[in-house]
């Protein structure tokens, strides 16, 4: 087997993060893998992959060989499609997975924006929580909170978000304002029992995080209908800035203890394959990131209104004519 062959092999490998599922994505058998693997290890006289009964990871020099690998292999996919001119019509299934509640604030505009631009592509697009599995649940997509799943995957950086306390303006003028994270202990909360929303809110003292478990006064099994609920005076809530960003603009949620906010987290587009992705894949991403990094959730304004500056939704749906 030749060296672009190899590299091709050991490019499905770590993205997939096993060698039989490598095998089933290049059309080989399993065998045909590890005798790659072990002939290009034997090459170049380095451990590419640490294996385990989990299956594989990428050792420091693979680690390295991976980046190398997917330069090559991607300018030369790149030379290929634009002499056989697949750059020019993005179309087939676009398979999108956005966090719980990011779907209505406002993804969907710049989907409808997208798809006036580019007709020829069909969207599904799915609402989740957790850390998303692209290979594994077929996403083409996914709008990530946090650090990235595997390294197999590309992301391009959105900005950042950032977990906030926040309640009504009557229910804090009927409660009282909160001065440190201890103050807690004596207001209701509205807490949500979907997975990864934490029964314990951190607050950042100084150098250490400080946790201090809430008193709820109702439990949601959304976040959307307790942030409902906290708009409705119930108590207070913890949440994602981005899942409350409408509610800070209009004032209708009021942010509290900002002085001790826990550390923001990155935001980003993840999708695998760079830039020998499918034309539909690289078009959204060329499209969605500068629009997403314009919208003030990502940008640390998440209770400021939109400035002139920035896009609103009818400007982003203004722009497939640019």
């Amino acid at each position: 087997m030749g060296r672009y062959q190899e590299m091709q092999v050991f490019d499905a490998v770590a993205q997939t993060g096993s060698l039989a599922a490598a095998a089933r994505q290049l059309q080989v058998s399993p065998a045909t893998i590890m005798r790659t693997i072990a002939s290009l290890e034997a090459r170049l006289h380095n451990t590419l992959l640490d294996r385990s009964p989990r299956g594989v990871t990428l050792s420091l020099a693979g680690e390295q060989f991976m980046q190398s690998c997917r330069q090559i292999l991607e300018r030369t996919e790149l030379a290929d499609q634009s002499a056989a001119g697949l750059h020019a019509r993005p179309d087939g299934k676009l398979t999108i997975d956005v966090p719980l509640q990011m779907d209505l604030k406002f993804f969907t505009a710049i989907i409808l924006s997208y798809l006036a631009v580019y007709p020829d592509v069909y969207m599904a697009v799915q609402a989740s929580y957790g850390a998303p599995k692209l290979l594994e649940d077929g996403i083409d997509i996914a709008l990530a909170i946090g650090q990235l799943p595997s390294s197999s995957e590309f992301a391009a950086s959105l900005g950042m978000v950032r977990p906030i306390v926040c309640g009504s303006p009557d229910y804090l003028a009927a409660s009282g304002r909160l001065r440190t994270p201890e103050d807690l202990k004596g207001h209701r909360a509205v807490v949500s029992s979907l997975p990864g929303h934490e029964t314990d809110w951190r607050f950042l003292c100084g150098r250490s995080i400080r946790q201090i478990r809430p008193r709820p006064v109702l439990t949601c099994t959304t976040p959307r209908a307790a942030i409902r609920a906290a708009t409705l005076g119930v108590g207070l809530t913890c949440c994602m800035s981005y899942e409350v960003h409408d509610e800070l603009a209009s004032g209708a949620l009021v942010p509290v203890l900002e002085d001790f906010a826990s550390p923001g987290v990155p935001a980003q587009l993840i999708y695998r394959h760079g830039r020998r992705a499918e034309a539909r894949v690289r078009s959204f991403v060329d499209f969605a990131t500068p629009l997403l990094r314009a919208h003030p959730a990502f940008m640390g304004q998440d209770h400021k209104p939109l400035s002139p500056g920035l896009l609103s939704e009818n400007e982003i749906m203004d722009c497939s004519a640019r």
